[in-house]
């Protein structure tokens, strides 16, 4: 008997691309990728959804959708795109059919990051700048266009074919966080301590200096010492947290943790594997020296005895397809860099996992991609939010991802959930958000 959440295409050529787009949309819509076929008795002949993705319509269609030439071009070239209202959504690709545009190449275009590896503009740390999108251009940056696409789509399959009863997707809550600096003043060595100290005085930072000695002396926990604190938030709603540890092998302008070999970031991320998930945070001198990639899982490898195969970059510092290729090539299988580091949002336009599509070998890797759409340091350091505009934000991006049922995932910094001065606020914001959606 056919189960009822089959579906299939039928093309006039199956593209690497179409195949990469109609598995995740079928994914998407009902737990099974399309089958997809050129034969068009098979198609006539097909008892349940299906859909006409080719040039013509065809007598007894249900459902007709002409396809855009993306999906079945080789090479990488601009693209013409204008934008259009659909549902009060933006939409683009518009085509023929029983669906105002193609919402398999529109797909692809977003999902692939294609237009990341066209000529464009970086940002002061040499990343793909947000400005640069067509989401920020078109003002869609802060929906998850491709996930409210789809349901759009499924609602057109369930008028077509009443017999349609996909499962219902399943809403996910996923708090991440970053290890860049463990602590603020414990476990440094003598001279950047000296060096902050003189710092301080010479900025006339008093306050700075006499809680630094208490710190030292343990008379007080240290200002970046969150960790308790987040255990405890967690623990009454089970949450399933994944941690990113920076291990850098030396310090660097961007790279300020403490070094693995100290004895304290080892304690700490023991304990941290011992009770969650844990992944490598890539560092920013790999990021020029991509070999350090795999010197730093195995440098958490050997303190866990653990494998490591899930990462996010350090600064979401990557460009494509090299970062994502060097990934692969040290046995990562799950990367959760995909937002941005200047601006909160969808950088793909989903709030769903995907593999990731190296467009120049025109292949899916076995890379799944996780995208983030809040980040509090993006808030702060990027758009200079209160952490009272913090906490909206917050929610703005929870319900936009809960209201498609996707995985909304968030990032924090123990340095923000501290007790740091300059952070003031923050901790509570956070602490109320949990509250709220915990109700």
């Amino acid at each position: 008997m056919q189960k009822k959440n089959e579906m299939l295409l039928y093309c006039s050529s199956i593209s690497p691309r179409l195949k990469y787009i109609s598995d995740f949309i079928g994914k998407e819509l009902s737990g099974t990728a399309f089958q997809l076929t050129t034969d068009v008795q098979v198609y006539h002949h097909y008892p349940d959804v299906k859909i006409n993705y080719t040039n013509q319509p065809i007598a007894g269609d249900k459902c007709w959708l002409e396809p855009h030439s993306l999906l079945f071009e080789k090479g990488i070239q601009p693209q013409q795109i204008t934008c259009f209202d659909n549902n009060g959504y933006q939409a683009f690709f518009s085509t023929a059919g029983d669906f105002p545009f193609d919402i398999f190449a529109a797909s692809f275009y977003l999902l692939s990051r294609y237009e990341e590896y066209l000529p464009h503009k970086k940002d002061i740390y040499g990343r793909f700048a947000h400005e640069q999108s067509l989401a920020f251009k078109e003002n869609f940056l802060q929906e998850p266009l491709i996930n409210i696409w789809i349901e759009d789509l499924k609602g057109m399959l369930q008028n077509a074919f009443p017999d349609f009863q996909p499962p219902p997707q399943v809403f996910k809550f996923l708090p991440t966080y970053d290890i860049d600096e463990a602590y603020s003043y414990k476990h440094k060595d003598w001279w950047r301590s000296a060096g902050a100290v003189i710092k301080s005085l010479l900025k006339g930072q008093w306050n700075k200096v006499a809680l630094r000695r208490r710190v030292l002396n343990n008379q007080v926990p240290d200002p970046f010492d969150s960790y308790d604190w987040i255990d405890n938030l967690h623990r009454p709603h089970k949450f399933k947290p994944r941690y990113f540890f920076l291990v850098p092998g030396k310090i660097g302008k961007y790279d300020r943790n403490i070094l693995p070999g100290e004895s304290a970031l080892q304690v700490l991320i023991k304990k941290h594997a011992e009770n969650y998930e844990i992944g490598v945070h890539p560092s920013w001198q790999s990021g020029d020296n991509p070999d350090l990639i795999r010197t730093e899982i195995q440098t958490i490898q050997h303190i866990t005895q653990l494998k490591i195969t899930a990462s996010r970059q350090h600064f979401i510092r990557y460009t494509l397809p090299e970062t994502f290729r060097h990934l692969i090539a040290a046995g990562i299988k799950e990367d959760y860099s995909m937002g941005y580091g200047s601006i909160n949002g969808f950088r793909a336009s989903v709030a769903s996992p995907f593999y990731w599509y190296d467009l120049e070998k025109e292949e899916t890797t076995y890379l799944l991609l996780y995208p983030f759409c809040y980040m509090e340091a993006n808030s702060y350091y990027e758009q200079h939010h209160s952490p009272q505009q913090a906490l909206e934000e917050m929610r703005q991006y929870y319900l936009a991802v809960k209201n498609v049922n996707g995985v909304f995932i968030s990032i924090w910094h123990n340095t923000f959930l501290g007790t740091e001065e300059r952070f003031a606020g923050w901790r509570e914001a956070y602490q109320q958000f949990i509250a709220e959606i915990s109700r």
